[in-house]
């Protein structure tokens, strides 16, 4: 079964929630990923619906990629794999917690052990705590660095040297698409005080583009995409408690009031970008960011 895209979009896309697919992926491609191994994390979702790596799942698998899905909790990615059944794709999963080095290094074991290459690495795991320096506690600073920048570098230590030999056995032959998900949150203030998030956010930004110089010689490219305020499971699960009281209508009216398009994306925006920086199509595009967020982070006031 494939979802689709309307001509155009619903006279209100704000009001659909992200598990309708009133709203779908776009039509499917020429097979852009056709070939290649993507190992995608947090490729689970907190709640129903299109979460960032869920949907980029689908997508990727859609479009030809053997899909291997790592997330913390094992079991959000049985709906993960169904979505992406539902698309014609089939995808490999494995628990992770990718804050740990050796579970990491076993995890990408495991999908060069089933596939025998990763031609594509999607950096998804992230989360946001509130507070500034002085309310923060110490151990939430450091959960939140370990979470959000942490496993970013522990995928591409275990995954780097895999591209570097698909590099050096191609001849000369691209060795790999390394895409991180970052967060207009590490580029500007977005409403709440999250000093943790929005510095390993921004971190997220320059290590891909200190990566990205690094690794071009190898033909291994780097880029970010830097999704805003998106209407994704997470707002439900944990958002809305955090900052409206539970009210989700009033968090998303908040957060709505920030973008200059009169609706509010949701994860696959995310994964429809994320998939030109993981084709060849953006082949001479590296150290680069693509921010997916209506408007919003230009936007003054």
């Amino acid at each position: 079964m494939q979802t689709s895209f309307p001509s155009a979009p619903p006279a209100d896309p704000a009001a659909v929630p992200p598990g309708d697919d009133a709203v779908g992926l776009l039509p499917p491609g020429a097979g852009r990923l056709a070939g290649k191994v993507a190992l995608i994390t947090g490729a689970g979702s907190v709640g129903p619906g299109w979460g960032n790596g869920r949907a980029m799942a689908a997508l990727f698998a859609r479009e030809g990629a053997q899909v291997f899905g790592l997330d913390r909790d094992a079991g959000r990615l049985e709906e993960t794999a169904r979505r992406v059944a539902e698309v014609g794709g089939t995808m490999e999963s494995a628990g992770c917690d990718v804050t740990s080095g050796d579970a990491v290094a076993a995890a990408v074991a495991a999908c060069l052990a089933r596939f025998g290459r990763i031609d594509v690495l999607v950096n998804n795991v992230g989360g946001s705590a509130r507070g500034g320096p002085v309310e923060m506690d110490e151990a939430v600073w450091d959960a939140q660095v370990d979470h959000n920048l942490k496993s970013v570098f522990l995928l591409c230590k275990h995954v780097l040297p895999q591209m570097e030999r698909q590099a050096a056995e191609g001849g000369g032959a691209g060795g790999g698409s390394i895409v991180n998900i970052s967060s207009t949150s590490g580029l500007r203030w977005t409403g709440a005080a999250q000093v943790a998030y929005a510095a390993t956010k921004a971190g997220v930004i320059q290590f891909s583009r200190v990566l990205a110089v690094q690794y071009a010689a190898r033909r291994i490219r780097s880029n970010t995409v830097v999704p805003g305020q998106l209407h994704t499971p997470m707002v439900e699960a944990r958002l809305a408690g955090q900052r409206a009281g539970g009210d989700v209508d009033a968090l998303l009216a908040q957060r709505q009031s920030r973008i200059p398009l009169p609706f509010m994306g949701d994860g696959r925006d995310t994964a429809h970008a994320a998939l030109f920086l993981a084709s060849d199509e953006s082949r001479f595009v590296t150290g680069t960011e693509i921010v997916v967020d209506g408007g919003m982070s230009v936007r003054c006031g």
